[in-house]
C-alpha cells in the first residue's frame, strides 16, 4: 500500500465536536494502518496545521467534524499547501455547513426542505410560535451531531426565549424550523453513490447526541424497510441534492419521510461520524462493503478529486 504515500489522518479539532471527531478519527486510522498504508494521527488542535506541509504528508484523510474542520477552513488551507484531501471542497464544505444557506439552494433547485425563519436572540419570537406552530425545532445554524438543537412543544412557549437564549450560546443565528413527524431515514453518498437508506429509531423520537453516539437503546435498521419505489425515488433525490450543493466523494444526508409517502430533507454533513454507532459505515455493510474497504474508497476520493 505504499503507493498511498504518507497519510494524515485530520481528527480532533477544536470544534464542539472534538471528542466524536477523535473516535472516528482512530477507526478510521486504524483501519488504513491495518491495510498497510503509511497513516498517521494529526490533531490540528494540537499540531500547526503546516505541519503537513514540513512532514512532508502526501494526502490527508479528513475526519474532523463540525467548524474549522467541516466548514471549508482546513480545505483552505490544504489547498493552500497542495495537499489532497478527501470529502468536499472548500465552496460546499462551507455551504453545507451553513443549515440556512443549504435550505435556500435545495428551495432554488426543487428540493423540498421544512418551512423555516431565521431567528437571533433577542427576536420577537410570537411571529414564529404563530407561523410554524408548536412543536418547532430552534437549531444553531453552523454545528452538528444534533449540538445546540432544541425542539419546542407547545408547555415551552411560556419559556421560550430562554430556550432560544440557550441555543444561541452557540451560534448568533438559529433556525427555527417546521417540526416534522415521520421517519427518520438516511442516506450516505458514497463514490458518486447513494448507498442503501438507513431508518432511525430512537427512544421517543428524541435522536440527540447521546443516542447517537453513546446509548444502546437507538435502533437502526438498514435495509429501511420502506417501500422499494420510494426508497430508490429518495436515494435519487439525495444524489441531487449532494451534488447542486457541490459536494463530492462522500456525505450523508438527513432526511424525514412523512406518514402521506411525501419526503423532505433535513440536512447535509460533508464529514460524517466513523464511530461504532456511525451510519455510513452501516449503509456500506448493506452495499457489501466493509469498514476498511470504506476508508480505502473515501481515500482514494482524494486523489481524484
Amino acid at each position: 500500500m505504499t503507493g498511498w504515500g504518507k497519510v494524515a489522518v485530520l481528527m480532533g479539532g477544536s470544534s464542539a465536536e472534538r471528542e466524536v471527531s477523535l473516535m472516528s478519527g482512530r477507526n478510521v486510522l486504524e483501519a488504513l494502518c491495518a491495510q498497510g498504508i503509511d497513516a498517521h494521527a494529526f490533531d490540528p488542535a494540537q499540531q500547526n496545521i503546516w505541519q503537513l506541509k514540513e512532514g512532508r504528508f502526501d494526502c490527508a484523510f479528513v475526519i474532523l467534524h463540525g467548524r474549522g474542520g467541516e466548514d471549508g477552513v482546513v480545505q483552505g488551507a490544504l489547498e493552500m499547501m497542495g495537499i489532497p484531501y478527501t470529502g468536499s471542497g472548500v465552496m460546499a464544505s462551507a455551504l453545507a455547513m451553513d443549515k440556512w444557506r443549504t435550505k435556500m439552494v435545495w428551495q432554488a433547485a426543487g428540493i423540498a426542505t421544512p418551512r423555516y425563519r431565521i431567528v437571533r436572540r433577542d427576536s420577537d419570537m410570537r411571529p414564529i410560535i404563530d407561523e410554524l406552530k408548536t412543536p418547532f425545532m430552534l437549531k444553531a445554524i453552523h454545528e452538528g451531531s444534533s449540538i445546540g438543537i432544541v425542539k419546542v412543544n407547545a408547555d415551552d412557549v411560556s419559556r421560550v426565549d430562554e430556550i432560544l437564549a440557550e441555543v444561541s450560546r452557540y451560534d448568533d443565528l438559529i433556525l427555527a424550523e417546521e417540526f416534522i413527524s415521520g421517519m427518520e431515514l438516511t442516506v450516505a453518498i458514497l463514490d458518486n453513490s447513494a448507498l442503501p437508506s438507513v431508518r432511525i429509531a430512537a427512544p421517543d423520537g428524541n435522536y440527540d447526541f447521546e443516542h447517537k453516539y453513546f446509548s444502546d437503546d437507538t435502533r437502526y435498521f438498514c435495509p429501511s424497510g420502506i417501500d422499494a419505489v420510494i426508497e430508490e425515488k429518495i436515494r435519487a433525490e439525495a444524489m441531487k441534492a449532494f451534488q447542486v450543493i457541490g459536494c463530492r466523494g462522500w456525505g450523508r444526508l438527513d432526511v424525514m419521510l412523512c406518514d402521506d409517502g411525501t419526503w423532505t430533507f433535513l440536512e447535509i454533513n460533508t464529514s460524517p461520524g466513523m464511530t461504532a454507532h456511525s451510519l455510513v459505515p452501516m449503509a456500506a455493510r448493506e452495499a457489501g462493503i466493509a469498514f476498511e474497504e470504506l476508508c480505502l474508497i473515501i481515500l482514494k476520493g482524494a486523489y481524484v478529486a
